[in-house]
């Protein structure tokens, strides 16, 4: 049965390349362009990881979501990969930190392909 990756992300242009590098991987990818479509998918799919954006429908959105996902029980064990271009637009570059950022890896777009792969299968071997 294939691992199964939820993206969590807005931009729909970068969904449909993460799925073809993904599903060449024999991955099944699911989407969802906001934090609230993300959370129900998460629940009824149960996904074995999550690259999360950070801006969407606000400019939190992601970061809220993350600490939302690991508040919770039965989602915390779900690695998180955060993908954003936050500090390119922000100018304000945040470090992966477990207590002030609940994620796994926190990474800055772009990203090469063979990258993320190898990060993602950190997680899910």
């Amino acid at each position: 049965m294939p691992k199964k990756i939820l993206i969590i992300d807005d931009d729909i242009d970068l969904v449909e390349v993460l799925r073809l590098v993904l599903e060449r991987e024999k991955l099944e990818v699911i989407d969802a362009q906001d934090g609230e479509r993300g959370m129900k998918l998460v629940r009824e799919e149960k996904p074995d990881l999550i690259i999360l954006d950070v801006m969407m429908s606000t400019e939190d959105e992601g970061f809220r979501l993350a600490y939302e996902l690991k508040k919770d029980p039965t989602t915390s064990p779900i690695p998180i990969v955060m993908l954003t271009a936050v500090t390119q637009l922000t100018g304000y570059a945040y470090d992966k930190d477990a207590d002030a950022l609940p994620v796994e890896e926190y990474i800055e777009k772009p990203i090469m392909p063979n990258k993320l792969l190898e990060i993602i299968h950190k997680y899910i071997a």
